[in-house]
């Protein structure tokens, strides 16, 4: 059985869950503690990604670990022994020490596990994207905000010092205002054809908490481990992958929250699997002196007009911001400004934004002070908004008008089954 979860339902589930559960935490701001002090953290997900998260955070006191594949658990626990291991996140979170939580499972596993968590009073670190649909974004930054925890989006390229150059350029004025912005991945997450018999659930493997919230399905390998990003029930491809790491530089430089207006192109829609290629529009409306922008993302092996018509080097993925004085192409590490000719001799401005400790020491060092990170749910949350109605643009096969103050496509009312999530009951 499952629950398609609209607006009302999805807010009297939220306030009866902060109203329900059983908190180990005041919703008051966390009283500073010393730096040298170390946090109790869960880690939710420990392999692949999560295995990374895991090395990053593992100066603190790593207290338990959450996974649904008892191969992974066994061979983490041996590398920390002291933490106690969980199948269950929920029953991970009935513990009373802890501290903080890194989220690194599929994307349809994130929303409740980091409300959740934040919901409990623990601090929380959580993949991107922030979640797996729009509204689900919108309530857990509403949740971090109300319950004054310290929140950071794993966009880790944000971080570099790349990016900061990049956004002093852009802010200083270096190519004008910019009315026009693009990022392009070549990465394909699509899946194959679910075919008709399902083979036996690995030993190893606990299913049903894999599936989490999602409506029950029989298992396949196509999904679990690696390839649930290329379903629709479960990821949100590769836009929903790598649009947060490449959007999030235009989001940041350009000052952005959300759009007024959304269109996509793409292949046929396939009702499980997403897109070998699309490409996403994006209107931006002005934000005080700043003019509208219009952002293209593409994936696959579509690009901007720029590469065609020869005004950009042959760079893979990467963003473009175009503005009235020229262009400034980056990737995660390396910028450049064009035309060429047109900079030579270019100062760059004064560095105004200060270099990163580290993503991961970033977000523990706020967990201690009570301090600000750069990814934090208000910004990332209304990042991921904007990456997803991408999606929810090109399965509509409509150009939605965009309302965000109340999370609905005014043109558009059949939008809202891919804005809101579809729980099982017992979830």
């Amino acid at each position: 059985m499952s629950l398609r979860i609209n607006r009302r339902r999805l807010l009297e589930t939220s306030a009866l869950m902060g109203a329900s559960v059983l908190l180990t935490r005041n919703s008051k701001a966390a009283p500073p503690r010393s730096v040298n002090e170390k946090l109790n953290i869960g880690v939710i997900g420990i392999a692949n990604q999560g295995a990374y998260n895991l090395e990053s955070v593992q100066s603190e006191n790593i207290v338990a670990l959450c996974d649904v594949d008892d191969n992974y658990l066994a061979a983490t626990a041996q590398r920390f022994p002291r933490a106690v291991t969980y199948n269950d996140y929920r029953k991970m979170l009935e513990r009373k020490d802890l501290d903080a939580v890194v989220i690194a499972t599929p994307d349809h596993t994130h929303a409740p596990a980091t409300l959740a968590a934040l919901e409990t009073g623990r601090h929380v670190y959580c993949e991107k994207p922030l979640t797996h649909t729009v509204v689900e974004a919108r309530r857990v930054a509403e949740a971090a905000k109300k319950y004054k925890r310290v929140t950071q989006m794993g966009t880790q390229i944000h971080a570099s010092n790349n990016y900061r150059r990049v956004v002093e350029l852009i802010q200083s004025g270096a190519i004008g205002a910019v009315t026009e912005a693009h990022a392009w991945v070549g990465r394909v997450w699509s899946g194959e054809e679910i075919p008709a018999v399902s083979p036996p659930v690995p030993a190893n493997l606990h299913w049903n908490l894999w599936l989490g919230s999602a409506p029950t399905r029989p298992y396949q390998p196509l999904y679990a481990p690696a390839n649930w990003r290329g379903y629709w029930a479960f990821g949100g491809g590769t836009l929903g992958d790598m649009g947060c790491h490449h959007v999030d530089l235009l989001f940041w430089a350009l000052d952005l929250r959300y759009p007024s207006a959304i269109s996509a192109e793409g292949p046929p829609v396939h009702p499980e699997i997403t897109p070998k290629w699309l490409i996403a529009h994006y209107d931006f409306p002005a934000r005080g002196k700043k003019p509208p922008v219009k952002l293209t993302w593409y994936h696959g092996e579509k690009r901007p007009p720029q590469f065609a018509e020869g005004a950009l080097p042959q760079w893979g993925d990467g963003t473009l911001f175009v503005g009235e004085k020229g262009m400034l192409l980056a990737d995660y590490d390396r910028h450049l400004l064009l035309p060429e000719k047109d900079f030579t001799g270019f100062v760059p401005p004064p560095h105004t934004i200060p270099d990163s400790i580290g993503h991961h020491a970033e977000w523990i060092q706020a967990c201690k002070t009570g301090g600000l990170t750069t990814c934090r749910f208000d910004y990332s949350g209304a990042l991921t908004e904007t990456i997803l109605l991408g999606n929810v643009a090109y399965r509509t096969g409509k150009k939605l008008e965009w309302d965000a103050k109340n999370l609905k496509a005014k043109n558009a009312p059949e939008a809202s089954q891919f804005l809101y999530p579809t729980y099982r009951s017992n979830w």
